[in-house]
């Protein structure tokens, strides 16, 4: 077969990608692409519609690797999956769903880290609610020529 005849896909490195805002938001996208898959999909780089900075399988192995180093335990696991299914985080309000809720949370807490630098997820800004609200601190006080 000629050179000119073959197909070859084209680099996605090029192509710009939008990375998740949080680590929830990245959980949710792997749950559905997992059930996509199970339901038999198949999934090709770059051919969502929003371009994505990995695939299902980058979050799975960062799984993976916190449970091997037990800083994931089973049960956070189960929950993660539990209600990742369900399309909705725990809610702290109802009592059956306390424990839940602090295990969701303390998953969460220890992927988003790992997904921040891979780049998977955007790397939160910190931003004071108030930029001014401590203005008196950098103030300098002039009288009569001399700095007091």
């Amino acid at each position: 077969m000629p050179a000119k005849d073959r197909y070859i896909p084209a680099s996605q490195r090029n192509t710009q990608t939008t990375p998740f805002e949080t680590a929830e938001e990245a959980w949710f996208w792997f749950i559905d692409a997992q059930a996509a898959k199970n339901d038999g999909a198949r999934f090709v780089s770059g051919a969502g519609l929003i371009p994505r900075p990995c695939e299902p399988t980058d979050i799975l192995t960062v799984l993976d690797r916190l449970h091997r180093q037990r800083r994931l335990l089973m049960d956070h696991l189960l929950v993660l999956r539990h209600y990742g299914k369900r399309g909705l985080s725990p809610d702290p309000r109802r009592v059956k769903e306390l424990r839940a809720h602090k295990l969701w949370k303390e998953a969460l807490e220890r992927i988003e880290p790992v997904l921040v630098r891979k780049g998977i997820v955007r790397a939160k800004k910190l931003i004071m609610e108030r930029p001014n609200k401590f203005w008196a601190h950098g103030a300098v006080v002039y009288e009569g020529g001399a700095r007091i």
